[in-house]
């Protein structure tokens, strides 16, 4: 958990009385390799933090192959969100792409750690801050830039995602078949 409260105090400062009741909601669990955490038309029940490892949200797709629109990684959140928040089932999958860890709190026991201690609500805002600017700078790359340039944003601000994620995954992500990803790598190099 040590891992965790240092991500937490990079964002705001926590006493230990806080602490305390806070890290007595968390849960931590392993996954292996290809496991999905959250199903289509489940309610996402947790938020989790990654210790280890990498999770990417997809809508599996029969006929063309999984759309793959996130992904995150060792030290950040992970949840179907929308359906965290709103308590209905979620529109899409969570799969683990490697073993993975998590620190997961509950629901309700989240909604008790705003209640009941001081800086609760605080850190909550703050992550929820943090997951919107992401998806806020994904949708905005996905309108405004090129395949080629989304490839090199990523390339340039994630290089452990172009590492260890299979390229259809890749592709997916930015939009482009396979193929077209294998000629923007190509123009590239």
């Amino acid at each position: 958990m040590q891992q965790f409260r240092n991500y937490i105090e990079t964002i705001t400062r926590v006493n230990d009385q806080d602490w305390e009741f806070f890290s007595s909601k968390l849960h931590r669990k392993s996954f292996h390799k290809k496991t999905i955490i959250t199903d289509i038309g489940k309610t996402e029940n947790h938020i989790s933090f990654i210790e280890e490892g990498i999770v990417r949200l997809l809508i599996p797709k029969k006929e063309d192959g999984d759309i793959t629109f996130g992904f995150s990684f060792e030290n950040e959140f992970i949840s179907a969100y929308d359906s965290f928040l709103t308590q209905t089932p979620s529109l899409y999958q969570l799969q683990t792409l490697t073993k993975t860890t998590l620190v997961s709190i509950s629901y309700s026991d989240l909604q008790k750690v705003y209640q009941q201690t001081k800086i609760g609500n605080l850190i909550g805002r703050l992550v929820t801050e943090r997951l919107y600017n992401l998806k806020s700078k994904r949708a905005n790359s996905l309108l405004n830039d090129s395949a080629e340039q989304r490839y090199l944003n990523l390339f340039t601000e994630r290089p452990n995602l172009i590492k260890e994620i299979p390229l259809k995954y890749i592709a997916s992500y930015i939009g482009v078949t396979p193929q077209s990803l294998s000629r923007i790598r190509k123009q590239i190099t």
